[in-house]
């Protein structure tokens, strides 16, 4: 697959660096009508089904997957306009320090490896050490938005490339992938080059405005790039990128531009998965959480959540102390063994405060029932922070 500055000119389908269209009336009336239309058209499949189910009484196993699929999407559409409005609003104060682009790449890709071997995904990766000056959680939150992209329209491989501009040296992020599925010996051209015509079209989902509206507030170059064949790359360059001297100046010494983080949702977005059988528990997490813009999912035994975890992780586990048993240890020993960083806080019948404590290597998370309003967001943005 070609890197995107080999291209000819005239496939560069997408160039945006921090646009005048941000503050277009017209750009935002086109994101409002489109997330109308891809949750209108997710429920209207579900209700479908729905509709389907009330006329037969029946539904079988595939069915029953598909309508929560449906659902599922319809929440996360919603979700991803939720993060959209926040970003533009330009309320979002950021706190660069320096971090390692690599690291926290890897990281998002093992977190998110049995998603993208459930959709068969070849991920190859060639990826060089490069610090960058950024927002950590805004950071960290682009790189699983441009996953999310990436994984609703690839086909086939994956490739994450990290290299460096020779001048100015800054660092570059790539994500090339086909989105097109092989064509078959018998295919024409002409269903060809109308899948490649709308190729281009059906790749402009809510994520990918998710994935330019947080380049934007980070102030990124991005840029994506249609090829031959239902090619797509997609390139994020970084302007504060660390290296030994700059005309005689060391990046860190670069004036950042931004105040102190204030933040009101930096981990809007991310999935938390919540095992607890007690439906008043399960009320007082949703209560503490709902501010937060997290995607919230619940289940009452330990094999439900084996089940939620089986093609893809959360980014956190909250659990109720009295299912933590051997079962549930051996999830959490085969969840750890691929996210040595993964975040579990455990729930107590008892306590009013949040503690940390040691187990060997592991650092286990704790909070008691009664500090479950007052501590548990503030736990999980130090816990989900401190995995990043």
């Amino acid at each position: 697959m070609n890197a995107p500055d080999r291209l000819p000119p005239a496939m560069r389908a997408d160039t945006t660096a921090w646009p005048q269209a941000q503050a277009d009336d017209e750009h935002y009336r086109g994101l409002i009508a489109q997330i109308g239309s891809e949750i209108g058209q997710s429920l209207s499949s579900a209700l479908e089904r729905v509709n389907a189910l009330a006329t037969t009484g029946k539904i079988d196993r595939p069915g029953l997957r598909a309508l929560r699929d449906e659902i599922e999407l319809a929440r996360r559409v919603g979700m991803m306009g939720q993060q959209l409005a926040r970003f533009a609003s330009g309320r979002v104060r950021q706190s660069p320090e320096t971090l390692s682009l690599t690291q926290m790449a890897r990281d998002v890709l093992v977190q998110r490896g049995r998603e993208l071997t459930a959709r068969g995904l070849d991920v190859r990766q060639a990826m060089r050490p490069v610090d960058v000056i950024v927002d950590a959680t805004l950071l960290h939150t682009l790189l699983q938005a441009l996953l999310d992209w990436t994984l609703e329209h690839a086909r086939g491989a994956v490739e994450f490339r990290i290299d460096l501009r020779p001048w100015p040296p800054h660092a570059r992020l790539s994500c090339h992938f086909s989105h097109l599925p092989p064509l078959m010996p018998d295919d024409g051209v002409v269903a060809r080059d109308e899948d490649e015509a709308g190729g281009v079209a059906r790749l402009d989902t809510l994520s990918w405005r998710l994935v330019q509206q947080i380049a934007w507030t980070l102030k990124l170059g991005i840029e994506r790039v249609e090829g031959a064949g239902g090619s797509t790359a997609v390139t994020l360059e970084f302007p504060q990128t660390v290296t030994e001297q700059i005309e005689g100046v060391t990046a860190i010494e670069i004036d950042q531009g931004f105040g102190v983080s204030d933040n009101s949702k930096p981990l809007a977005g991310a999935q938390v998965l919540v095992l607890a059988a007690r439906r008043d528990l399960r009320g007082d997490i949703r209560d503490a959480t709902r501010h937060m813009g997290l995607v919230v999912d619940f289940v009452g035994s330990v094999e439900e959540a084996e089940e939620f975890c089986r093609d893809a992780l959360p980014q956190a586990v909250i659990y109720e102390s009295t299912l933590g048993g051997q079962r549930f240890e051996r999830l959490r020993a085969s969840i750890e063994a691929e996210v040595p960083q993964f975040v579990f806080i455990e729930v107590t019948p008892e306590g009013d405060r949040f503690q940390l404590s040691n187990e060997g290597t592991r650092t286990h998370a704790t909070i008691g029932r009664e500090a479950v309003a007052a501590s548990l967001p503030s736990a999980l943005i130090f816990e989900l922070s401190r995995a990043m």
